[in-house]
C-alpha cells in the first residue's frame, strides 16, 4: 500500500495552482525572471521521513529564510547576551527592509527584519574571525541544517549586489550606533552571500524540521544547535517572522514561520513536523501567495495549529503480531495514546512498511484514548487502501474511538470488541 499523505499534498497543490496573483520579486532581475508557475510543498518528519509534491527538487536562493538559521548560529556561536546587546525580540509590524532602529539603543527590532539579519550576519562565528571566515561558517551551519553541503549562486549574488543600496544605508546606520563594528559594506556582501546559498523544497522542510526536532538533524542525529537556541529562534519566529503579516500568520495558521522574496516559505512545528514551499509570486508584504495559501489549508486540514494541537506520544504503534493459522491467519496492529497528525503518519508508514502478506488486518484501539479528526481520516484511508488492496480490514475498537466509521469509496471495515472476535470472524 502507498502512503496517502503524498496524495494529499498533491491534491493541495492542485487546489492553490490555479491562483495567478502576485508576481515574483521584481526589485532583484535575478528573482525577477523567476518561472511564476513553479509550486512544491514537502514536509519532513522529525525522523527523517520526508514527503512531497510538485517542484520539489527545482534550486533557488534562500534569501531571507536564512534568517533564522543564521540567528541559531550566532546564539550558539557567541551567546545569548552578546547577540541580544545588539538584536531585538519585538515585532516590528514593518516591511522586511524597513530602515528602522530601537530608539535609544539604536539595536534592529528583531533578527528576522533585514536590520537584524544583517546585525546577525555579524554576530555568527568567534569575534576574531574575518568576512571570509565567518561566511564559511554560515554556508557550513546551513549545510548542517540541511544535511547536504549547500553553494552559493553567484548570479543571484550580483544582481542583489547591483542593487543592494537600502541595506548599505541600513548597515551604515547599524555602524553608527556601533551594532556593527567593522566595514558596513563588508558585512553586506557576506549577508548577501547567505541569502544566495541555493536549496530546493526538500532541503528546506529537513531544515524547519531540524529545528522541530529540538536542533538535531533528523537523518543524521548530528546536532546542530543547543536546544535552548531552538526554542529562542521558534518564538521569534511565531512573532516575527512573517514581517507585518505576522499577526494575521500567527492566528490564521499558527506556525512559526519564515519566508523568502524567491518564493520559498518553511514552518518548523516543534516535536512533530517541517513544512516547506516554493512558488515564486509574491503579495504585497513580500509572502509567496500561493505558499501562504497552502500553509492556511495545511493547518486547517490538519489540525496543526501550534495553540491547539500539543505534540504526540512518539510510540503511537504498540505492536504488532499474527494471530490464527493457515488460511484464517490474521494481523494485528495495536495502536496507543492520544493520536494526532504525526503519530497518524508514523502508523502509516509502519503499515506501508510491515506490508501485510495476511488476508484478515485488524487495527485494535483498546489502548487508543484520543483520536483527532486528521488522524482518524488518515486510518480510515488507510482501511479503504488496504481493502482495495484485497484485505479484510477490522477495527477492534470496544470503546467506539472511531464511531461509524465510514472509509469511503470502496473501503469496507467491520468493528468488533475484541481481537478473540476477529479471530473467530476470520475462521480460526
Amino acid at each position: 500500500m502507498r502512503s496517502p499523505i503524498p496524495d494529499y499534498l498533491a491534491e493541495a497543490c492542485g487546489a492553490v495552482e490555479p491562483d495567478g496573483s502576485g508576481a515574483p520579486a521584481d526589485y532583484i532581475p535575478e528573482l525577477a525572471a523567476a518561472d511564476p508557475e513553479r509550486l512544491g510543498v514537502a514536509f519532513a518528519m522529525v525522523d527523517g521521513a520526508v514527503y512531497a509534491a510538485g517542484d520539489v527538487d527545482q534550486a533557488f536562493s534562500i534569501q531571507s529564510i536564512s534568517k533564522p538559521f543564521a540567528y541559531a548560529l550566532a546564539l550558539a556561536d557567541r551567546g545569548f547576551g552578546a547577540v541580544l546587546d545588539r538584536i531585538g525580540v519585538e515585532p516590528s509590524g514593518e516591511a522586511f527592509n524597513e530602515i528602522s532602529l530601537e530608539p535609544g539603543t539604536g539595536r534592529p527590532l528583531n533578527p528576522m527584519i533585514n536590520a537584524g539579519a544583517i546585525a546577525t550576519h555579524a554576530l555568527t562565528g568567534t569575534e576574531r574571525m574575518g568576512p571570509g571566515a565567518r561566511l564559511q561558517r554560515v554556508i557550513e551551519g546551513l549545510s548542517a541544517f540541511a544535511g547536504r553541503t549547500l553553494e552559493t549562486d553567484e548570479s543571484v549574488y550580483t544582481s542583489e549586489m547591483a542593487h543592494a543600496h537600502r541595506n548599505f544605508a541600513i548597515a551604515h546606520m547599524l555602524r553608527t550606533h556601533d551594532i556593527l563594528t567593522e566595514d558596513p559594506e563588508t558585512v553586506v556582501e557576506g549577508y548577501t552571500r547567505q541569502c544566495s546559498v541555493l536549496v530546493t523544497v526538500r532541503d528546506l522542510a529537513v531544515m524547519a524540521a531540524t529545528l522541530a526536532n529540538n536542533g538535531v538533524h533528523p537523518v543524521s542525529g548530528q546536532r546542530v544547535v543547543p536546544g535552548p537556541v531552538v526554542r529562542q529562534v521558534l518564538s521569534v519566529m511565531s512573532t516575527c517572522g512573517m514581517y507585518d503579516a505576522a499577526g494575521d500568520w500567527a492566528t490564521q495558521v499558527g506556525i512559526p514561520a519564515k519566508s523568502g522574496v524567491a518564493g520559498g516559505l518553511i514552518g518548523s512545528l516543534p516535536g512533530q513536523v517541517g513544512i516547506a514551499t516554493f512558488s515564486p509570486r509574491l503579495d504585497s508584504h513580500g509572502n509567496s501567495v500561493r505558499g501562504v495559501s497552502l500553509f492556511e489549508r495545511l493547518s486547517s486540514d490538519m489540525g496543526l495549529h501550534l495553540m491547539e494541537v500539543p505534540a504526540p506520544a512518539r510510540a503511537v504503534v504498540r505492536g504488532t503480531r499474527v494471530v490464527g493459522t493457515g488460511a484464517a491467519a490474521g494481523r494485528v496492529v495495536e495502536l496507543q495514546g492520544a493520536i494526532r497528525f504525526a503519530g497518524a503518519e508514523r502508523f502509516v508508514r509502519e503499515i506501508v512498511s510491515i506490508a501485510p502478506s495476511e488476508r484478515g488486518v485488524a487495527l485494535e484501539l483498546t489502548h487508543v484514548h484520543s483520536i483527532d479528526d486528521v488522524a482518524r481520516r488518515m486510518l480510515l484511508e488507510v482501511v479503504r487502501r488496504l481493502t482495495l488492496d484485497g484485505h479484510e480490514v477490522y477495527l477492534v475498537d470496544p470503546e467506539a474511538v472511531v464511531p461509524d466509521p465510514d472509509p469511503g469509496d470502496g473501503g469496507r471495515v467491520v468493528t468488533v470488541h475484541t481481537v478473540e472476535e476477529f479471530v473467530h470472524r476470520r475462521g480460526g
